[in-house]
């Protein structure tokens, strides 16, 4: 039986009619960048995440680049995140001149530790003021941890800039109700990568923002900091998005909750089948109904790398999320960190593995999922018992 670790075909199966129909109206349209299709989904985004302003950029990465050129972030500035995530994320505040600071994760989340976050900036005085935000990833599907957060930030006058990229719909119980992933900082940032639970057919992306005065500075700068045409206060980037993406994306939009409940479905199942076999499943943070599985990743603390093998061989998608965490990437090699900073991030990187949980998954396919881990492990000696 073969299980991948996505399937696109299958997701987009029973819409495919309107997605065809979505996108020929575009074609015949000739209105290809802006234009209704991306106003709408800028509306349609904002009301669902709660924010009042949304605003459509080309990527995920390019969200998070224009929120902190918004902010202002550059050269000798500092930004705070963890390095225990896509390279956009600290990819973004290097093009821009200035040193992400990392601080390590909590090991059952994976997303940013707020005590760690308080510890830094406690044993940091100095190097405070030139902190120009604070990156919480709310990694896999699962918001991080935001009130500390927030109120850390509060305290000195950090902006707060949400990478949602995995997590739109991920909601947070927070203590003045419960929010959604991405309208609690001072931006939100999500990714229209075709992988995500809100995927389109090629890049795409969203800022979301309660801070009218930014949402105007962030639209200008999507443009080449023009406004109007040709007249520039900003300089800017080409960072705006394709009518077809928003057409597609607004054709899912309705269907987003439906797939959420499907993958936390999947999940469930997951958690019910694999503890037998000695993998340790993913820790929920608030309740399911929070979550959105953007992955379900699991915990092999020995030969992990081995059983990915092992599933290739038996027809079974997976993928290693993140090999190497950024302090230990050679491009970050000047920012002076070494292995055994970050040991949480670092296990990490070498212990984790995502397994399918896409919505059309079958029960006969997560069991076939859940029969290979579990014979690699006994095999191995590490099910329950050995």
């Amino acid at each position: 039986m073969k299980v991948p670790l996505l399937d696109l075909g299958a997701h987009h199966s029973s819409i495919a009619s309107e997605l065809d129909a979505a996108v020929l109206e575009v074609l015949r349209g000739t209105r290809y960048i802006g234009g209704p299709k991306v106003e709408a989904l800028e509306e349609q985004v904002a009301a669902y995440v709660g924010s009042r302003h949304a605003l459509g950029v080309s990527s995920g990465t390019d969200a998070l680049l224009v929120s902190l050129m918004a902010l202002g972030v550059g050269a000798g500035d500092l930004v705070l995140t963890t390095p225990y995530s896509f390279f956009a994320t600290a990819g973004a505040v290097v093009r821009l001149g200035a040193g992400p600071v990392f601080v390590d994760i909590d090991p059952r989340t994976y997303n940013l530790d707020p005590q760690a976050l308080a510890a830094w900036l406690d044993a940091h005085p100095e190097e405070r003021s030139r902190v120009k935000a604070i990156v919480p990833i709310h990694l896999y599907g699962q918001c991080a941890d935001m009130d500390p957060i927030l109120e850390e930030a509060d305290r000195y006058g950090i902006p707060v800039v949400e990478d949602a990229a995995q997590a739109i719909g991920a909601r947070y119980p927070s203590r003045g109700g419960e929010r959604r992933a991405g309208s609690m900082g001072t931006t939100g940032c999500f990714s229209f990568f075709p992988s995500k639970n809100l995927g389109g057919i090629g890049d795409g992306g969203m800022v979301v923002t309660d801070d009218s005065a930014l949402h105007q500075k962030l639209a200008s700068l999507r443009n080449h900091g023009a406004r109007p045409k040709y007249f520039h206060s900003l300089v800017g980037g080409n960072f705006r998005l394709d009518a077809i993406q928003a057409a597609a994306l607004l054709v899912k939009l309705p269907h987003l909750e439906s797939w959420h409940a499907r993958r936390r479905a999947n999940a469930a199942y997951y958690d019910e089948g694999l503890p037998a076999s000695g993998a340790t499943t993913p820790a929920i943070a608030w309740k399911r109904e929070c979550h959105v599985y953007n992955q379900y990743v699991i915990r092999v603390p020995e030969r992990r790398n081995e059983l990915r093998d092992y599933l290739a061989e038996r027809g079974i998608g997976s993928e290693v999320y993140y090999r190497v965490p950024f302090h230990l990437q050679e491009c970050f090699a000047d920012l002076g960190y070494s292995k055994g900073d970050f040991p949480h991030s670092e296990a990490a990187a070498e212990q984790t593995l995502a397994l399918p949980i896409y919505p059309e998954l079958s029960r006969d396919m997560q069991d076939h999922v859940i029969a290979a881990v579990e014979a690699f492990l006994q095999a191995a000696g590490e099910a329950p018992g050995r």
